[in-house]
């Protein structure tokens, strides 16, 4: 126990591993002086625990709630894992705050809301409105309900454990969480409760905290731009414009519905018009073009469009009060409609938005933000923050990126040993779009094939895009790998968590039959979000670099972050993100310093000094070029004197 002499008395194991001890006292450091940090730890570091025992004790000496964001349910439950066996050695209370639809118990609620606005637009309608027995059960039981505030608060607890409690209690689990927030030490939360601003509003009125009374952790920070993107980013398409036309007849609404039936024809000219050539899928316009038409028509100036846009906002809470007391789902076309176009008349004049036209879903209006820093501006009135994954090479850009201010840039070395770590680099494919041919992907699946065969158990493919993975099914790929012996999982889009992490279990449960093999793609849930321990990944095929295509949005912020970051622009907004999917992929299969695994990229630029230098040590240190002949005899020598 010598080796944890002097630390914190959070940190609940027996050992430290390799560096863990400087992790500590960084973060320590950091948040007493009221600074930020931008940590760079390998996979099996173990960041959860050292972050925790880093900022507790400040915390809880000074009265500080510790925020701990991260993007998955899966990495949440973690926390509280970690925080449970650190409950055990030193008093902590921490909570899990999950989305309303996910802690309500109302089947009314659960049934017709599938966002987290509607949720708490009903939610607030169904306790108003005296139709929630689990929030009226709060005042007829408060003893029980504020006993089980105490009692969850003496441990961490999971989402389920609350929920289980409260049901059979009938009182609102929801409520129940929230109340425990205001007293935790520690909250865990989505990313969402701070990127997005209107929830990060309603948060922290909900918990009575300012920002200044909390220490912020982000965790797998890598995400964080594209979440920070997408939670400031919106859209609407033709078809809510229509439904909110329909919905204004039937509630009688004549002056919203001429001014909606004058909007969505401005929007088809202007959709014929920019839209023409059917191979272009989207297209940036000038914002103000959208409402030439209704303005021109009815005359109206900005005032008078800021009058009706208000006056829908406030027809659809009262249409969304109304469908709840008839039972009816709670939405309102009429309210989004006029939200969203507010929000784009709001955003006029501003360099750090896009405003799209697209083609999804038939014809629809983006708003795209282009500057992700805007989602954390309220970072320089907290304690301190602590940004940390296990990919954020280099530091500097990160920290240009999301405009964090006076942060400590720290990264800790690899665990991986060198002779568990093998990467091969085929240097003779490529996904570059001109090179992409059923005979390139042919001989991709050939690599592919024969890597399956010789890594023992389990492997995971993950290609550039779904693109690419459909060009590797359609030259037989399945097919192929199931000849070989080996069964197949396919990632799919748009499926539930709870579904793909069925599939995940499924695949991981071959580890100690005959192996699989996984299908994705990089910057996927699988790719990133999964742990696989021992077997359940002993190699990654990587296919291509993820490249975003180079779509208006994707040259728009490479032209916005040019002009903020003179000389950066491409690098920032283009080959940087995609260098960093590569590599998280690539990290599925070293979980520990002792873990071996083998990396396939089949792709020969990773081999060009402009990507080499964003890739880790133990990356770099590794790789070899080869074709399929030396793979098959590096491969052989690797696994044949490891096993």
């Amino acid at each position: 126990m010598s080796e944890l002499s002097g630390t914190a008395d959070y940190f609940p194991y027996d050992h430290l591993r390799p560096n863990q001890r400087e992790f500590i006292d960084l973060v320590s450091e950091v948040v007493r002086n009221g600074e930020n940090a931008i940590i760079e730890a390998p996979t099996g570091f173990g960041k959860t625990v050292s972050v925790l025992a880093g900022v507790l004790p400040h915390a809880k000496e000074m009265g500080y709630k510790v925020l701990y964001l991260a993007r998955t349910h899966r990495q949440m439950d973690r926390v509280i894992e970690e925080l449970k066996v650190i409950s055990r050695k030193s008093p902590v209370s921490g909570v899990e705050l999950r989305s309303r639809r996910e802690l309500c118990l109302h089947n009314y609620l659960t049934q017709f809301t599938s966002d987290a606005y509607t949720a708490m637009v009903v939610c607030k309608n169904l306790k108003k409105l005296g139709k929630c027995e689990f929030y009226e059960n709060e005042k007829k039981k408060k003893a029980e309900f504020d006993e089980l505030i105490m009692f969850f608060l003496e441990s961490p607890s999971h989402p389920a454990e609350v929920l289980s409690h409260a049901e059979t209690l009938e009182l609102c689990p929801y409520d129940l969480t929230k109340r425990m927030a205001e007293k935790a030490d520690v909250i865990v939360a989505s990313y969402l409760y701070l990127l997005n601003p209107t929830i990060r509003e309603n948060f922290m009125s909900s918990i009575d905290a300012d920002y200044s009374d909390l220490i912020v952790v982000f965790d797998e920070a890598h995400n964080l731009p594209d979440q920070a993107i997408s939670a400031l980013s919106d859209r609407i398409s033709i078809h809510t414009v229509n439904r909110a036309i329909k919905e204004a007849d039937e509630y009688r609404e004549h002056e919203i519905a001429n001014f909606l039936s004058i909007f969505g024809r401005g929007l088809e000219i202007l959709y014929e018009e920019k839209l023409k050539d059917r191979e272009v899928q989207e297209t940036p316009i000038q914002p103000e073009l959208v409402f030439a038409h209704v303005t021109d028509i009815l005359s109206l100036d900005t005032r008078g469009l800021v009058r009706i846009l208000n006056d829908m906002v406030a027809v659809g809470d009262s249409i969304r009060e109304d469908r709840i007391e008839k039972g009816k789902p709670p939405r309102s076309y009429i309210g989004r409609v006029g939200e969203f176009l507010l929000l784009w008349l709001s955003l006029i004049g501003r360099e750090d938005y896009l405003f799209l036209m697209s083609r999804d879903k038939g014809l629809s209006l983006e708003l795209v933000a282009l500057d992700p820093s805007k989602a954390l501006g309220f970072i320089r009135n907290v304690q301190g923050a602590i940004f940390m994954s296990g990919t954020l090479t280099p530091l500097e850009a990160f920290r240009d990126v999301m405009g964090i201010e006076n942060a400590r840039l720290k990264k800790f070395p690899r665990m991986v040993k060198r002779e568990n770590a093998q990467v091969l680099v085929a240097r003779d494919v490529s996904t570059r779009g001109e090179e992409r041919s059923l005979q390139v992907y042919r001989k991709m699946v050939d690599y592919i094939v024969e890597a399956a065969k010789m890594i023992p158990k389990n492997v995971g493919v993950f290609a550039a895009s779904y693109e690419v993975l459909q060009g590797l099914l359609s030259a037989n790929l399945q097919v192929r790998l199931e000849e070989a012996g080996k069964a197949i999982f396919i990632e799919k889009q748009g499926v539930s968590s709870a579904e793909n992490d069925a599939m995940i279990a499924r695949f991981k449960a071959h580890a100690k039959a005959n192996g699989a093999v996984l299908l994705g793609v990089m910057g996927g849930r699988n790719s990133e979000g999964q742990d696989y321990s021992g077997d359940e990944m002993n190699g990654v095929i990587l296919v291509g670099i993820p490249y975003a295509r180079p779509t208006p949005r994707v040259q728009a912020q490479v032209r916005y972050f040019e002009r903020k970051f003179p000389g950066k622009g491409r690098y920032y907004g283009y080959y940087l993100p995609a260098h960093r999917k590569l590599v998280q992929a690539a990290g599925r299969v070293h979980r520990s310093a002792e873990e071996r695994g083998s990396i396939i990229v089949l792709d020969y630029r990773l081999l060009w000094g402009s990507i080499k230098k964003d890739l880790p040590d133990w990356m770099r240190e590794t790789m070899r070029p080869v074709d399929i002949a030396r793979m098959r005899l590096y491969l052989r020598r690797f696994w044949g004197n490891g096993r």
